[in-house]
């Protein structure tokens, strides 16, 4: 069991810190004289969907409203005595938290003075150092892949780092690791990504984003089903407290009162490219290149102002050239090899390049690594009266990733290929409610998984005579359930079976409620997050290694390994309890001077289960 301490103090300028995905508008009505006016009556109309949120200032002419989606509304003030006011065009963000005070003119209520359109505000109430990128801007930008991590590099402070097989963090916010960072969609934790290797590393503890094969977002959310989303870096209140780095909160777009649709394909293929310095240099034919993004979103009401739907579906089809250049047995050792050996070595290219002494001689080719996407998504929002929205949303996300020749320590071989295949499932549902003008609660239900999966394949490239299983397993073991490797130095490491599949699982449960009471804004809530990964890696694996292709002891051609390994292997399993809860207050003292501080608390229990075959 672990507990641990939050504690934050923010000074800012203003009196209002929202820090849900959700937004909050506060300020005072005032006459020409620039008294207060109480018991106005303030609504906040959103244009999407016509839903009201209402409220009255109170003694001391002031007024607030929270958990507000983001998107455009316009403000109508309304006191007898006074001049109706319309304020349109007012544009909301995930977390904004915008002071507008009004001024009244004295009349008729049943005239109206309607505000012309402003300066885009800035939000200046919150000390939280951030960046919003919004759908509009993402949409317009020719984003490779249609993923927006190139996106979260536009904010101060995140730097790309480089990623290994134990840290599969993308960036890094402000000198923190790379899995401190942490990403919500919704409102909902998405730090339940695995790798797909042996060892858990640091998906084991839900420190990493659950991504596509290839590495992108889409997984999660679409580029053109996301709202916006919002990068924290620094200063956030203790609601964000689960992990010191950036802090990525990321919307969907939902329905509206009416229809749109829209179809888009973004294509890239060899026509438009020259063929690269490598290829031109060996000789080589230009690797064919195909990029085919394609989908598509719809939505709209199911019944006006109330009910509203929005799908989304995205695929993507990638062959991805490379030139490579590397060194095989040449014809000669494969000849002189014992009988027994000589098969292993037949599995290697043929060379079609220099000699290069030692037994090797040079392959080169070119070729193209395919990837797929299909990512559809569906959510659904419902409006019970101008109090109570309930939103669901399901997101099921397959990729797929063929890599020729993957990385090794002693060189690739071209006629080896390694197959990644990623399952996103989530299921969100959230609740907001505001049960009186001062009081508001939100609720989030999720649950998520992602199973990611790894084989290494033999094929017959490049004149290559594949190895069949009997070769290479004991009886009963196959390339279905085990995993062999053979390597020789300067040339190589050949690769066949089955490395292994993890899954990670997900329950998250979080729960707020706002009070504004005076010059206070209390929030209070709680993050319950359930993680339960495992690991089935393959039962059998058989490694060989040799120190190069020649007749030397532990050479290739004597017959003799430098080292030979059989190992069992059997899967892990964990399960985590996380418990946070939180409190914090933001205190206006003056109309200019505002103190943000609060406390978190985290709980969590770790259960380990060992030699486990699965989620039983």
């Amino acid at each position: 069991m672990r507990g641990a301490f939050a504690f934050l103090i923010v000074i800012c300028v203003s009196a209002v810190s929202a820090q849900s995905t959700n937004a909050d508008v506060a300020g005072r009505i005032t006459d020409p004289s620039k008294a207060l006016i109480a018991g106005a009556k303030v609504v906040v109309i959103s244009a999407d969907t016509g839903v009201r949120y209402e409220t009255e200032t109170t003694i001391s002419g002031e007024y607030h409203l929270g958990n507000l989606r983001p998107g455009t509304y316009r403000i109508e003030v309304e006191k007898i005595g006074f001049k109706k006011l319309v304020q349109p065009d007012l544009v909301l963000h995930a977390q904004d938290a915008l002071t507008i005070d009004i001024q009244m003119t004295l009349g008729d209520a049943s005239q109206t003075v309607t505000v012309q359109s402003e300066t885009p505000r800035v939000n200046t109430e919150s000390a939280t150092v951030s960046t919003m990128v919004d759908r509009a801007f993402a949409e317009n930008l020719p984003l490779n892949g249609r993923s927006f991590q190139n996106l979260i590099l536009l904010t101060p402070g995140v730097v790309v780092t480089a990623t290994a097989f134990d840290d599969q963090g993308q960036f890094s916010v402000n000198g923190q690791r790379t899995d401190a960072n942490y990403f919500t969609v919704d409102g909902v934790g998405a730090n339940f990504g695995v790798t797909g290797y042996s060892a858990m590393v640091q998906s084991a503890s839900g420190a990493l984003p659950a991504l596509s094969a290839a590495g992108g977002t889409n997984s999660l959310v679409s580029v053109e089903a996301m709202e916006e989303f919002r990068v924290q870096t620094s200063s956030f209140a203790p609601e964000f407290g689960r992990t010191p780095g950036g802090q990525i909160s990321i919307v969907t777009r939902s329905g509206t009162n009416a229809f749109h649709g829209e179809l888009f394909e973004y294509f890239r293929n060899s026509a438009l490219d020259a063929r690269g310095w490598f290829a031109n240099y060996d000789g080589l034919a230009k690797p064919e290149e195909r990029l085919n993004d394609f989908g598509g979103v719809l939505g709209g009401p199911v019944r006006p102002d109330r009910t509203f739907f929005f799908f989304s579906y995205e695929g993507l089809q990638l062959r991805q050239p490379a030139t490579l250049e590397t060194d095989v047995p040449d014809a000669a050792s494969r000849l002189l090899a014992p009988p027994a050996m000589r098969p292993y070595l037949d599995a290697f290219p043929l060379p079609n390049g220099p000699a290069l002494g030692a037994g090797l001689s040079q392959f080169n080719a070119g070729f193209s690594n395919p990837s797929s996407l299909n990512a559809y998504s569906i959510r659904l929002d419902h409006i019970v009266g101008s109090k109570v929205h309930i939103f669901g949303r399901y997101n099921y996300s397959p990729s797929g990733l063929d890599q020729r020749a993957p990385a090794s320590s002693l060189g690739a071989v071209l006629s080896t290929t390694q197959a990644i295949s990623s399952t996103v499932h989530t299921v969100t549902a959230g609740l907001t409610q505001l049960i009186t003008p001062d009081i508001s609660h939100e609720t989030r239900v999720n649950y998520s998984n992602q199973r990611v999966g790894s084989d290494y394949n033999l094929d017959d490239f490049g004149g290559a005579v594949r190895i069949p299983d009997s070769l290479l397993f004991p009886f009963g073991y196959s390339s279905a359930n085990s995993a062999f490797q053979l390597g020789i130095g300067g040339a190589g490491v050949l690769s066949q079976g089955n490395l292994g599949a993890s899954e990670q699982r997900q329950a998250n449960l979080v729960e707020s409620l706002s009070v504004t009471k005076g010059h206070h804004q209390l929030k209070f809530g709680v993050d319950y997050r359930w993680l339960a990964p495992f690991t089935s890696p393959h039962v059998y694996s058989q490694s060989v290694q040799f120190t190069g292709v020649t007749t030397a002891p532990e050479g290739a051609l004597s017959g003799t390994a430098e080292y030979a390994t059989v190992q069992s292997s059997q899967g892990n399993a964990l399960l985590t309890r996380n418990l946070s809860p939180y409190g914090q207050d933001t205190w206006r003292i003056t109309p200019r001077l505002a103190l943000t501080y609060g406390l978190r608390w985290r709980q969590e229990r770790c259960q380990r289960s060992l030699h486990c075959d699965g989620p039983g």
